[in-house]
């Protein structure tokens, strides 16, 4: 990406380019397919850390000390404690994650890889203990014996360690999701970090932007979607319905690609083995069928959130939990995002076109006339 223009349409979408980052869908120059069949999320998130690959020593090193970061300061449970049944989620995300900050305050750049790390360790547990304790009045114990985060976060929720399939289930989902150019989460956390704000504030800032509904969710608005058609028939009348009337469909579609997203073929995989393995007959079904009527009539391919809504269902995940997951693998590119920044920064400050009144004077308030 080049830098350096000036901004000249709504959203900076593809009018300006505010750094650098590469090209396609590529991790430090690793394809994400490539990485998803042969590696695990904790080897993804040193790449995209440290800008290499790990050798088996390094890896070792820093799964042990990613899983020596799990337990919660004793004052952020009780927080989590308060936060009522009925919030949002990613409410939940937002606020752990600032008050970490408080607890665990970043007081110089040079400590900036270990608050990354704590953040991405702890998360699995806050969005669990939260959820556990206000839905069923337990307690949960933070540090379980498994190897991997997408592991323990499975485990926390439903209270007991996960089979293979699912765990590899939720190690490629977690690199899939875990960096992805400048999207407006990205692009909000590396605005906080032009500011030289602390690392809590910049992930703060970038969970705020994805519960948006116009960029995180839209695997939960699929999930409640689809669960509510019985056969791929009555999917496809009803989706064809919505077409006619011009309503919005969430997980199709990306400001990025044009004829398809390379993670959904990915993610649509793991969603049919899951779908063998539970022996559903009905929900990947009819998750095929609206690809197909989407493709088919509006030329709109899945994005790499549509077919997620599935897998995630047939793990036993509550739909409401589908994004905060999507913050726990994309903390790794925000991070990484914010210290890119910091090494290169200069404040994030877009110019915008004037299109209010014209230069007028003040009129004496006597002599105002109501508008």
């Amino acid at each position: 990406m080049a830098e350096g223009k000036v901004l000249t349409g709504a959203g900076l979408r593809g009018q300006v380019a505010v750094g650098k980052s590469g090209a396609g869908l590529t991790y430090r120059g690793y394809d994400v397919q490539d990485l998803a069949e042969n590696c695990q999320f904790e080897e993804v998130a040193y790449l995209i850390f440290f800008g290499e690959l790990p050798t088996a020593e390094q890896l070792a090193t820093y799964k042990a000390k990613l899983k020596s970061l799990r337990q919660l300061p004793q004052a952020l449970k009780e927080v989590l404690e308060r936060i009522p049944a009925d919030s949002h989620p990613m409410d939940v995300m937002r606020t752990g994650v600032s008050m970490l900050g408080n607890l665990e305050t970043e007081k110089s750049f040079d400590q900036q890889q270990d608050v990354a790390d704590r953040i991405l360790a702890t998360l699995p547990a806050i969005i669990c203990y939260w959820y556990r304790f206000s839905h069923d009045g337990v307690r949960i114990e933070e540090n379980t014996d498994d190897d991997s985060i997408g592991a323990q976060f499975l485990h926390l929720l439903r209270g007991e360690k996960p089979n293979e399939l699912h765990e590899q289930v939720m190690n490629v989902s977690l690199i899939l999701y875990a960096e992805h150019e400048f999207n407006a989460s990205t692009f909000t956390a590396r605005v906080c970090a032009s500011t030289l704000s602390d690392m809590h504030s910049c992930i703060t800032g970038a969970i705020g932007s994805l519960r948006g509904p116009l960029h995180g969710g839209a695997n939960e608005a699929a999930m409640e979607m689809i669960e509510n058609w019985t056969s791929p028939e009555q999917a496809e009348r009803e989706m064809l319905g919505k077409l006619e009337r011009k309503e919005k469909i969430m997980g199709f579609g990306h400001a990025i690609y044009k004829d398809n997203d390379p993670r959904n073929g990915i993610i649509k995989i793991w969603a049919e083995r899951l779908a063998k393995d539970v022996g559903d007959t009905v929900l990947y079904p009819v998750s095929v069928r609206c690809e197909e009527v989407m493709w088919r009539e509006k030329k709109l391919f899945c994005n790499a959130d549509f077919f997620h809504a599935s897998a995630y269902h047939f793990m036993d995940i509550a739909t409401k939990l589908f994004t905060p997951i999507f913050v726990m693998s994309r903390v790794t590119g925000w991070a990484a995002h914010v210290m890119e920044q910091r090494a290169d920064n200069r404040i994030i400050r877009p110019s915008a076109d004037y299109t209010g009144p014209e230069l007028r004077k003040v009129v004496p308030i006597t002599e105002r006339s109501a508008a």
